[in-house]
């Protein structure tokens, strides 16, 4: 048996497959899983990851022997189940997947009824905690197994709900799903709208043999952002390896951040449903805030992670929620992200609008000049933050995640991360790009100076 305390992360449960989990981990995790939940009724789909199925049923034969009946979703993007669990009221999920992480990775992504996301602070740690101890023992009665066959179909009407359908025309958009899960819910989707679609790595392939299954990275971008300029496209979007992600490069070749597409999907949304209150998450460009409240919204401040973002959206009962890395969060979509749901509200967007998707950015680019994530390596973290408060006592701090510092023109926040000795850096000036490359090196220097 495999099973490395260090895969049970923050967020979710995630390590190499053989090396820090095989299936007889997952096995324990699945009845830890139960134990820690007290599900009866669960839900459990995989990504297409080579090592996926076989750590899926070693999950589900785990929960089933704790006693919990189990539904079978098979092939299904991370989103998929959580609309899965909340449709079928379900009391708990899991999907089986590393994220964008390379393939030799596996791991789980566990929500309770509604789709509420576990965390490490909310049931991760403990699931942890008994699956290492070999605890509970089987129950006296296992579960039964059933299998979900026609949950993409549904799925895929609940998204389409989401946006005006007839209106996505006349647009040629190229589609990168690196050979992930987005490449399971695509073709259904084309189907429905009338769009010149360029298809790129659609094939769900758990080897990922065109590029890693990380946009976010600027070498997984290179292929999208050239074939955008080739094929003369509007648009091109690629998605994460489980496809609850998306990115966008508008007609020219050019990565839109994710904090200026919030701006845009707030905007948007907020147009349509009148005042409400959209979350952001503290990395963000001012430009969000700054939209919100320019369409009458209330912009609404909090920590990183879709744990917590999720949480705080019901308690102000947000109507969207975006975050810099790409998750996007709608509160009809039971306050989850999803992948497909922006993608099809920027198709929307760009086919009813006289403007190209850079037109519409170009404004935020104008006036506001962020750093985008960088990472340093550091022995002591506190101590680098520790410097940086000294240093910018001048300016209005908060500490709600890592420490945040802003002045009138400019502001910064610093991160260390969760599974990794790294500080991580987002700043942004009002000033000019030349300011925030000035202020962004200063930092840098301050933080690396140990």
């Amino acid at each position: 048996m495999t099973l490395d305390p260090a895969v049970f992360k923050a967020y979710d449960i995630r390590g190499l497959y053989g090396e820090q989990i095989d299936e007889e981990g997952a096995e324990r995790v699945g009845r830890a899983f139960i134990a820690v939940t007290g599900a009866r009724r669960v839900a459990v789909g995989h990504d297409v990851r080579l090592s996926s199925p076989g750590i899926s049923a070693a999950f589900i034969r785990g929960a089933r022997s704790a006693g919990a009946d189990v539904t079978a979703l098979g092939l299904a993007a991370t989103e998929m189940l959580y609309f899965a669990v909340d449709e079928g009221g379900y009391d708990a999920g899991a999907a089986i997947t590393a994220s964008h992480n390379p393939p030799a990775y596996t791991g789980a992504k566990m929500v309770t009824a509604g789709a509420l996301p576990l965390s490490g602070d909310t049931g991760i740690a403990e699931i942890g905690r008994l699956a290492l101890a070999g605890e509970p023992g089987p129950a006296a009665m296992p579960g039964a197994e059933s299998v979900d066959d026609g949950l993409l179909d549904r799925f895929v009407d609940r998204c389409m709900g989401f946006v005006d359908t007839p209106a996505i025309r006349g647009l040629r958009v190229v589609l990168d799903a690196a050979n992930g899960m987005a490449g399971v819910y695509l073709p259904p989707v084309l189907e429905r709208i009338d769009i010149d679609a360029v298809p790129c790595f659609l094939e769900p392939d758990g080897r990922f043999p065109h590029h890693e299954p990380n946009p976010l990275l600027e070498e997984n971008r290179a292929f999208i952002e050239g074939a955008v300029v080739e094929n003369g496209a509007d648009v091109g979007i690629a998605w994460d390896g489980d496809a609850d992600r998306c990115f966008f490069i508008d007609e020219k070749g050019g990565f839109v951040a994710g904090d200026f597409l919030t701006a845009l999907l707030a905007r948007h949304i907020l147009e349509r449903v009148g005042r409400a209150t959209v979350v952001y998450d503290l990395r963000a460009s001012w430009a969000v805030r700054d939209s919100i409240i320019a369409a009458g919204g209330t912009p609404d401040e909090f920590r990183v992670g879709h744990a917590f973002i999720k949480r705080r959206m019901r308690e102000v009962d947000a109507v969207f929620a975006g975050e810099v890395s790409g998750h996007y969060y709608f509160r009809e979509f039971s306050y989850a992200d999803s992948g497909l749901i922006p993608a099809l509200m920027v198709l929307e967007i760009l086919a009813t609008s006289d403007q190209t998707l850079s037109q519409m950015v170009q404004g935020l680019r104008d006036r506001y000049h962020i750093s985008g994530e960088i990472n340093s390596t550091v022995d002591d973290a506190g101590a680098a933050i520790d410097r940086l408060r000294a240093r910018y006592a001048d300016g209005r701090q908060a500490e709600v995640d890592g420490l945040s510092v802003a002045y009138d023109d400019w502001h910064f926040n610093v991160r260390p991360s969760n599974t990794e000795p790294l500080l991580r850096l987002n700043l942004e000036s009002l000033v000019s790009e030349a300011d925030m490359e000035r202020r962004r090196d200063e930092v840098l220097e301050i933080i690396r100076e140990g």
